[in-house]
């Protein structure tokens, strides 16, 4: 059974993590701040910790540098919800092995414990400018209840280039 260790002030989220990471299995010890994190692996060794990043006083990139320190094996998650590239650079330097930006659902933080890719859908992809242009035109179109003359002027644009764009775009049947 690993021994993970759960740092974060958020009483509510770590008591729930705790409970959910010991369904899958794991021992969680849990504790407030960095100080607290560090005070317990001097008589408690650990297999991995999951870290927040903003905490009073030892801040979590503090907490992750000392224990990578003291426990270079262990797998050191960092949580955040005020995620960055900057800050996640500094992170994995310093010896973090994961950086998740909250909220997240405990099977991945499962799967970071244990070294395994995250399994997330990807992104969807950004809507192209001409669906965003069609969609605009559409929506005003409606609002003005199909008046393209109307439409034309609140879009400022002429009357015979709204036209060209409804025929350009219209939708293929």
């Amino acid at each position: 059974m690993k021994r993970i260790l759960l740092v974060d002030d958020d009483l509510v989220f770590r008591e729930q993590l705790a409970l959910a990471l010991q369904r899958r299995g794991y021992h969680c010890h849990q504790v407030p701040d960095g100080a607290t994190a560090l005070q317990h692996l001097q008589t408690n060794p650990i297999d991995a910790a999951v870290i927040d990043l903003r905490m009073p006083g030892i801040s979590g990139i503090e907490t992750v540098q000392s224990i990578h320190q003291h426990l270079p094996t262990a797998r050191l998650i960092v949580l955040t919800g005020y995620g960055s590239i900057p800050s996640a650079l500094e992170a994995i330097r310093l010896g973090a092995s994961d950086y998740l930006a909250k909220p997240v659902n405990a099977d991945h933080i499962a799967a970071a414990i244990e070294g395994q890719p995250i399994d997330t859908p990807p992104p969807d992809s950004a809507p192209t400018l001409d669906k965003v242009e069609w969609e605009h035109i559409q929506r005003v179109l409606s609002d003005c209840h199909g008046n393209i003359s109307q439409a034309a002027e609140v879009l400022g644009i002429h009357r015979r280039s709204l036209q060209r764009k409804l025929n350009r775009y219209a939708p293929i049947r």
